[in-house]
């Protein structure tokens, strides 16, 4: 889906909002990164306060899918830095999205991809390796399980469960 945006997929899919098929994230997340609009297939995964399953996904080729991250909304520390976008950036990854803060912005935001986060904190996330892969997760309100398809653009985020075209 090239070129179209948030709106426009909201405007062209009516049917899919009244569904449920198709659901907006709540407008809370910061723009990050030089890619400003993405879209990719989700992949899933919660943390609180740990970030070492979020830089072992990141590791991985990314094959233009998006991480969505719930990181529990804490803004106690970043679970997402600089090293691990750059990492993204250079697997492929079309985007990530983080229920929480990101931290080394400048270098986040000289990498060609799109994040979205809550904020960002200078402090370091633990290193304990908890977390849950490929789960459902709520982030920004919204329902959101694996395989479904993200859009983002400066407008906003939308959620489908499938592939969309306009």
């Amino acid at each position: 889906m090239a070129l179209v945006t948030t709106a426009e997929v909201c405007d062209a899919n009516p049917q899919l909002i009244v569904s449920g098929e198709l659901r907006a994230l709540e407008p809370i997340f910061q723009i990050y990164g030089r890619r400003q609009v993405f879209s990719g297939p989700v992949v899933t995964l919660k943390v609180f306060e740990d970030n070492v399953l979020v830089r072992e996904f990141l590791e991985e080729k990314g094959k233009g899918r998006v991480l969505v991250v719930d990181g529990g909304g804490s803004k106690r520390c970043a679970i997402l830095g600089g090293n691990p976008v750059v990492q993204a950036q250079n697997n492929g990854w079309a985007g990530i999205v983080v229920n929480g803060c990101v931290r080394d912005v400048d270098e986040i935001n000289g990498c060609d991809i799109g994040v979205r986060a809550l904020a960002s904190h200078p402090m370091k996330a633990n290193k304990k390796r908890v977390g849950e892969k490929h789960v459902p997760i709520t982030v920004g309100g919204t329902r959101i399980m694996d395989g479904e398809w993200l859009y983002a653009d400066t407008d906003g985020i939308l959620v489908s469960r499938t592939e969309l075209s306009v």
